[in-house]
């Protein structure tokens, strides 16, 4: 199975270069009908359930269980149904004649359906979040691996992404240059992803402990010169 980004070189060398199949497969390396396939699926295919597996005795007695572990919300903990408890209702009073794994695995699945949680993400203006990521180019005629650099503004979504030959301090520097000219201006605060340039480790906590070095330092001599009086922050 090839990988997605592959997919998408070879979508982009025949969809939007205009390049022939017949070419796409000698400059990627494989068979027409590879690239046949790639050409009619935008992502690998791969099996999926067209509807969920049928669960003729189990089934009927489903909106049962979810009743009973809705009920169980406001019961004392001590008093709620554990999976092998259920399972012996479901046989006493509804002459369940199914196994006991089958409403175990229900059970697990839906007890876990209630306890979820959404927290609304929000950012506020002014603050950046940096990668460094990999991509495949044809640069030339010749497919090669990108290091693609990318500084996004979550408060508004605004991207800043520019590819270089190698992940290195200088592509990390200028990356941060070119970006604040784009934005024209500075964030109040830069959120780094794990990249050995910027991230010496991850504490136990979660908490990135930095690295201090030139390339920080130059940053922030960046910074310094962007920023002049009457400049507002980028969001």
């Amino acid at each position: 199975m090839y990988a997605v980004d592959i997919y998408a070189a070879v979508r982009q060398f025949v969809f939007v270069e205009g390049k022939s199949r017949r070419e796409a497969a000698r400059l990627f390396g494989v068979s027409r009908g590879t690239i046949d396939k790639m050409c009619r699926y935008s992502a690998p295919p791969g099996y999926t359930r067209t509807k969920p597996p049928s669960k003729p005795k189990l089934g009927p007695l489903l909106p049962v269980i979810d009743a009973i572990l809705e009920a169980d919300k406001t019961a004392p903990p001590k008093q709620r149904h554990t999976a092998l408890r259920i399972f012996e209702r479901l046989k006493a009073e509804h002459s369940y004649a199914g196994g006991y794994t089958g409403v175990k695995d229900y059970v697990r699945i839906a007890k876990g359906r209630l306890r979820e949680t959404f927290v609304p993400l929000v950012h506020p203006p002014g603050h950046a979040q940096v990668d460094f990521g990999e991509a495949i180019g044809v640069i030339g005629g010749v497919r090669r691996k990108l290091h693609v650099f990318f500084m996004d503004l979550p408060h508004s979504d605004a991207p800043f992404i520019k590819a270089y030959p190698a992940e290195t301090t200088e592509a990390f520097l200028d990356g941060h240059v070119c970006a604040f000219a784009f934005f024209g201006g500075v964030p109040q605060s830069i959120l780094y992803d794990n990249t050995k340039l910027a991230v010496a480790r991850i504490l136990g906590d979660g908490t990135r402990a930095r690295k201090p070095s030139r390339a920080s330092s130059a940053i922030i001599c960046s910074a310094i010169a962007l920023v002049v009086p009457g400049n507002h922050s980028p969001h």
